[in-house]
């Protein structure tokens, strides 16, 4: 994960995307579930159904996957988070290191900071929080991608001074015959080279990942709606790839196998006074964690006191993974007096730059043809995007 740090207990603006600011309070601990609360009575909408009504974001930081040493330990001690917080409040006042300054922005400068949650991973199943193993086939698919991102680099000072992305790669000043390949499936992250939209990130190309978002850097909203018979979620992530999300309530079956839909389709009913989300029909440009349209989704959403919400989703590709794992997530409730006007976000930046980056590249490429200027192959412009993706917080290592 990226790495974000807080050393006090503030009131921390963090903007979601361009021209919206959302207020989130960070309290001393995580929200704990109480028997008291559990116990209550729900809180009802007009027409009798559970009200998962508001705004709700993740106010605290927390890891994909369980760090080894923490073996079995499923939340934290109060001295482990002190700890945690007080080694992130360090990174603040560092010095930039390579990588940062290769990356797109400064975090001390430009990334909200959030302090450690209580528990040590969001994967609660398998017990040991971690990823499962990938099938056979995924680690297969995975392999011939990876080469073919490495081969992009092998002429660049990446590769030639030996650096974390270019490993399992060798440094080759002549460049690849594999650049001007396609791609081995759709591209959802950066490459090396600018040939066209989709050799850039989906979030260049103002696109998002998918319906399982997390709070990031800069923060992650729900903005929950629900009517009589309709319930409909708007996330408010990255800057600016903010979607709708309408799930369907009346009982009927998912769309046919061959209507692919970027987000998939979701079929919702009560069961009490839990939401259960259905997920299917993914389309093969969607990633999430390496699934595509085999991936399925059932999620549960409940809520657990006037602030707080449960979110559980449990992940399934027979594909990718050897088994089922399940994700756990709470939530908090802003303030809807300070949020009640709110600017639906654009993603302006990639609107705007996307055109501007292929013009430069080809403006690169007629200098070099022109015996003017490196050759682009030999410039490295992925900020280490040919590493494994980070899942884990390196102060927890």
């Amino acid at each position: 994960m990226d790495n974000r740090a807080s050393g006090l207990i503030l009131t921390v603006a963090i903007t979601a995307a361009a021209g919206t600011a959302i207020s989130v309070t960070a309290s001393a601990q995580a929200p704990v579930v109480s028997t008291a609360v559990q116990k209550a009575p729900p809180l009802k909408t007009a027409w009798g159904e559970p009200d998962l009504q508001g705004i709700w974001t993740d106010e605290f930081d927390t890891p994909l996957q369980r760090p080894t040493k923490y073996a079995s330990q499923e939340f934290f001690t109060a001295a482990q988070r002190a700890e945690l917080d007080q080694a992130r409040l360090g990174i603040v006042n560092r010095r930039a290191t390579e990588r940062d300054v290769n990356n797109g922005y400064n975090g001390a400068a430009f990334f909200s900071m959030k302090r450690t949650g209580a528990r040590t991973s969001r994967i609660a199943d398998p017990p040991n929080g971690r990823l499962p193993p990938l099938t056979p086939q995924a680690q297969k698919t995975a392999a011939i991608d990876r080469q073919f991102r490495l081969a992009l680099v092998q002429s660049t000072e990446t590769c030639k001074k030996g650096l974390a992305s270019c490993a399992g790669w060798k440094y080759d000043p002549a460049t690849s015959p594999r650049r001007a390949e396609a791609a081995p499936r759709y591209n959802t992250g950066r490459m090396n080279r600018n040939d066209g939209p989709e050799d850039s990130s989906l979030a260049e190309r103002c696109l998002t990942g998918g319906p399982i978002v997390f709070g990031g850097n800069t923060g992650s909203f729900r903005r929950i709606v629900q009517t009589p018979g309709g319930i409909s979620i708007f996330y408010d992530v990255g800057q600016g790839q903010g979607w709708q999300r309408n799930i369907v309530m009346d009982a009927s079956p998912h769309l046919p196998a061959n209507l692919r839909q970027w987000f998939g389709d979701s079929r919702g009913h009560w069961e009490g006074d839990t939401l259960v989300i259905d997920v299917t029909n993914f389309s093969s440009k969607t990633d999430v964690f390496g699934s595509r349209e085999n991936l399925h989704l059932v999620e549960r959403w409940t809520r657990t006191g006037p602030s707080t919400l449960a979110y559980q989703v449990t992940i399934e590709d027979p594909s990718v993974w050897t088994q089922p794992w399940t994700l756990k997530e709470e939530y908090t409730k802003q303030s809807d007096q300070e949020n009640r006007f709110y600017t639906e976000p654009r993603c302006i930046e990639g609107n705007q730059g996307l055109p501007g980056l292929l013009h430069g590249r080809r403006v690169e490429d007629s200098a070099f043809a022109q015996g003017r200027g490196p050759d682009p192959a030999t410039t490295d412009n992925t900020a280490d995007f040919a590493t494994t993706q980070a899942l884990e917080d390196p102060l927890l290592q």
